[in-house]
């Protein structure tokens, strides 16, 4: 699991590799992406449903505030306030960290096991942007197989949302390199 230390909306800094939890999920999220906010609720229940099982969620904001200011940490802490979401949210203004993880959409999820060894990376469920048309939730699925000691079956998805905003791009600028994973 690629570590980074990063500040969060609570006012405290935190090393990812020192999360406690027998799981974690990492997810690259945001205060303005439509996929976001409308997958956010679903993100929530998913979270609740397997936090007494040891699951453990960190957000991750890397889009550039000098894409949408509402990117910014004010927002962010706003936003929290306003949702108090059961995780953490962090800042990573550099855009190191999402970098490392190869971060492509807001959300993108990366669920690690007892050793964080990558269990999982891809979409939350299939129709982030509007919930009531979701057919599939592979973050569900995911974490019931990882807290049931199953195979994972699916253990790449594409994940669906905006891309990240990188600082000094274009706000639709995608890498070279970056591609569906599947």
């Amino acid at each position: 699991m690629p570590s980074a230390k990063l500040p969060a909306t609570d006012g405290l800094t935190y090393e990812l590799a020192d999360f406690d939890g027998d799981f974690l999920v990492v997810f690259f999220t945001c205060n303005h992406c439509p996929y976001v906010i409308g997958s956010d609720e679903e993100t929530r229940k998913t979270a609740l449903k397997y936090s007494s099982f040891g699951v453990r969620f960190i957000a991750i904001n890397s889009n550039s505030k000098n894409t949408y200011i509402e990117d910014d940490f004010d927002h962010m802490v706003a936003r929290m306030k306003e949702h108090k979401f059961p995780w953490l949210y962090l800042y990573d203004e550099s855009q190191e960290t999402a970098k490392k993880y190869g971060a492509l959409r807001t959300p993108h999820f990366y669920i690690f096991d007892k050793n964080r060894a990558l269990v999982y990376t891809g979409r939350g469920v299939d129709s982030p942007r509007d919930t009531s048309k979701m057919k599939v939730n592979d973050l569900d699925r995911t974490l019931n197989e990882l807290t049931q000691s199953k195979k994972i079956t699916i253990p790449v998805t594409n994940p669906i949302g905006c891309n990240v905003k990188w600082d000094g791009k274009d706000p639709h600028w995608m890498p070279a390199d970056a591609c569906d994973l599947v």
